[in-house]
């Protein structure tokens, strides 16, 4: 008994316990002096400005380089899509259908016919030749830049650190703000768009290559040693032929991240590619011509996914003289193909120039009209689940329970006696935790019970660096706590709080839809293996849709606002939700659940309460990647008027204001590193539990 109030009233205890009354004192003390409840804007620093500054005397210093650069790379592309668009299309079609067949088999070269015709049909094939050479070209550049970063990692240790933050740095770095300072440099064009993708598509084949390399068995290196290999020799021969499959890998995430990037480059492309036309479309409210030619960069992004996949699984699987020979035959025949369909440029050229510049069958107007009457006839429904979400989860968190529980809404209002009995929830829950040894869990209900009262946006800045260096010391300790606090400082001066804190609550009101809905499927698909089937090939094809391609949908059913942007931000985080979820659930050992039906449990205490909590590290890795995709996602929802960190880099890239994007951009990098960092370290807590 008196070890267990020993550990209740113990230094750790109460100093647990003095967290959310802080908070709370910060609160009152808010309303009183209006320096806590918003950040000063004269305490803020001229960041963007002083970024600005720097720019201004690098660029006309490197503008000849570039200049020199942006000539020889825009004769090779030039070249590059004259190429594929002079080739009549039946010739590239059965090449890659050749191609297809070698990697997968028959099923590959089936899906390969299917979105060939559709791209024909649709009538997008020279825009999508003018895509395929961007990607063609970028790929190489990103493969090398990755391969030498990677490689120079791994050789001098004492950089292995720096470049794994470049790394963190450059995967959550917004691609809107890659492409300011691409803009001066580069001007407008296809050639900065390009160097944006090449850019953008570095770090997978980097940490691949780190990660491989790393991964080599010590006793491989040691027979190398032992046989009087040099340092070189022994990288070239040992280390570098047993990295190849995560090579491989690193290939073809690479090739995917080039292909996520082209729509967003070409904002500054001002190409007649698929990313215009996506664009384009868009911007002309022209749903079917979006909707239509975003499904050609989803077609392309799984048939290139699939062929790379194939051909390195084919590599590691058989590399012996049937494999090479399989090879040497596709190729012989893809370039008779390519060589027959180039010599029928002059035989017919009439023929090949009508199938090159098919306008395709699919009458936008019928799907605009079809699209247009979906809506309308659906229309109170969306309402009802716009208003629902609205209502009931955005505001709750924007504005917090204070402002959003209305009587037109919730039926009730706040008032004093409902507030009370709300504080009386809370503590009450706290008093359970506390009683039962776990003070840490007691302060962070009340934390959370005052955080959801004041909402996100008007909760005063010193007390959310509290919390949050709070919840950074409990799961990662001090060091990580003391990057979080400085973190959140260079929000503050930097002018960008309310952005960033709004960004926040964007994030989280999709996450928890995620959580929801991805959770729910996940749960269903690990329980029923007709409907995990079903989900794998959505999933797959939500992975591979560029960015742009989800607010077709969003745009559809909701139009231009914040909710069209959550609703995308949505769509492009569930599938870690659900794949996470249906993998943590059914990496259950089958023992335990046998024990637990022997027990008396039934299907859902069983999922409930055995199968959840064991799957909680699986699930809380699900949590952060789609915690990081919502990230990631943020930039391209503020196209369509979301009104937080996103904005402002969108509102630079319009002013050409490098200063305030990468500012933005740099806010961005912190908030996801620290998010992935906090959720990997409980999740590696839970797992050593």
């Amino acid at each position: 008994m008196k070890s267990h109030i020993a550990i209740l009233f113990s230094p750790a205890a109460v100093r647990a316990l003095a967290v959310p009354g802080a908070l709370l004192l910060c609160v009152v003390a808010g309303a009183r002096w209006n320096w806590i409840a918003q950040f000063p804007d004269d305490w803020t620093l001229p960041v963007a400005a002083g970024i600005n500054l720097i720019l201004n005397w690098i660029i006309p210093n490197v503008l000849p380089l570039t200049s020199t650069v942006s000539q020889a790379l825009g004769t090779v592309l030039a070249a590059l899509v004259a190429t594929l668009q002079f080739l009549p299309w039946p010739a590239v079609a059965l090449t890659v259908m050749l191609i297809g067949f070698k990697a997968g088999g028959l099923r590959l070269l089936v899906l390969c016919l299917c979105a060939v015709s559709y791209i024909v049909l649709a009538g997008f094939w020279r825009q999508s030749m003018a895509t395929l050479s961007l990607v063609i070209l970028a790929v190489p550049i990103s493969v090398l830049g990755g391969f030498l970063l990677g490689l120079s990692a791994f050789l001098l240790p004492r950089v292995r650190r720096p470049v794994e933050v470049l790394f963190d740095f450059m995967q959550t770095f917004p691609a809107f703000a890659y492409l300011i300072p691409l803009l001066l440099l580069f001007g407008f064009g296809p050639i900065a768009g390009l160097v944006a993708t090449a850019i953008y598509a570095i770090p997978p084949m980097a940490r691949c290559i780190l990660s491989g390399l790393t991964q080599v068995p010590r006793e491989l290196v040691e027979v190398g040693e032992m046989t009087g290999c040099t340092p070189l020799q022994r990288l070239l021969w040992v280390e570098l032929p047993s990295a190849k499959p995560m090579m491989m890998v690193g290939i073809n995430q690479t090739t995917m991240a080039a292909l996520s990037m082209v729509i967003t480059a070409s904002i500054i492309g001002g190409f007649d590619d698929i990313g215009w036309a996506v664009l384009s479309g868009l911007r002309q409210a022209d749903l079917g011509k979006s909707l239509l030619s975003g499904l050609v960069i989803v077609l392309i992004s799984i048939i290139t996914d699939r062929i790379t996949s194939g051909i390195f699984a084919g590599q590691r699987a058989r590399n012996d003289w049937r494999v090479h020979l399989g090879r040497a035959s596709v190729l012989i025949a893809a370039a008779a193909i390519v060589g027959l369909g180039a010599l029928s440029r002059w035989v017919v050229p009439d023929l090949v120039q009508g199938l090159n510049e098919t306008r395709g069958v699919i009458d936008l107007s019928v799907v605009n009209s079809a699209v247009l009457g979906f809506v309308a006839r659906y229309s109170d429904k969306l309402d009802a689940i716009k208003s629902g979400i609205l209502y009931y989860l955005v505001l709750p968190l924007r504005l917090g329970l204070s402002g959003a529980v209305l009587p037109t809404t919730w039926g009730f209002a706040m008032t004093p006696p409902v507030s009370a009995f709300y504080a009386a929830v809370a503590l009450l829950l706290a008093i359970r935790q506390w009683a039962k040894g776990k003070p840490g869990a007691a302060a962070g209900t009340l934390s959370l019970a005052i955080l959801l009262y004041i909402g996100l946006v008007g909760f005063p800045w010193p007390a959310a660096i509290l919390l949050v260096m709070w919840c950074a010391w409990r799961v990662s300790g001090p060091k990580f706590a003391f990057f979080t606090s400085a973190s959140l400082a260079f929000v503050l001066l930097s002018g960008l709080w309310i952005p960033f804190v709004k960004s926040l609550y964007l994030v989280g009101v999709s996450v928890t839809l995620c959580a929801l809905v991805g959770g729910l499927l996940g749960m269903l698909a690990a329980h029923n293996n007709w409907l995990s089937a079903g989900l794998r090939p959505i999933n797959d094809a939500l992975q591979t849709m560029p960015q742009f391609v989800f607010l077709i949908p969003a745009l559809m059913f909701f139009k231009v606002g914040e909710f069209a942007g959550l609703i995308a931000i949505s769509l492009y985080a569930i599938v870690p939700a659900i794949r996470y979820t249906e993998a943590g659930l059914r990496a259950v050992p089958a023992t335990i659940l046998e024990t637990a039906r022997q027990l008396g449990c039934t299907p859902v205490q069983s999922n409930l309460l055995v199968q959840v909590p064991l799957a909680r590290p699986a699930l809380l890795l699900g949590l952060n990647q789609t915690v990081m995709a919502a990230i990631t996602m943020l930039p391209i929802a503020a196209t369509v008027g979301t009104a937080e960190l996103g904005q402002q880099i969108y509102i630079s890239l319009g002013k050409a204001d490098a200063g305030l994007g990468i500012t933005a951009g740099i806010v961005f990098c912190l908030t996801a590193i620290n998010l992935d960092r906090m959720l990997r370290a409980a999740a590696e807590r839970l797992r050593n539990a």
